[in-house]
């Protein structure tokens, strides 16, 4: 049960980085910031990845 809580938070949590990481890559599009939309990109891929990741644990049990 605590494993199953701890998941789900983290995964909440997650989802919100994403939709910071999201609003600011928005910011570096509309000032222009090549590298900075990059970076932003590869977090958010990062981030979607183990959000991934522990949706399928979650799952699991």
């Amino acid at each position: 049960m605590k494993r199953k809580k701890r998941l789900e938070r983290g995964v909440k949590s997650l989802e919100d980085q994403i939709k910071i990481h999201e609003e600011k890559k928005q910011k570096a599009i509309e000032l222009g910031q090549e590298e900075l939309v990059r970076y932003y990109e590869k977090e958010i891929n990062k981030l979607v990845g183990v959000r991934k990741r522990k949706k399928d644990l979650l799952n699991k049990q």
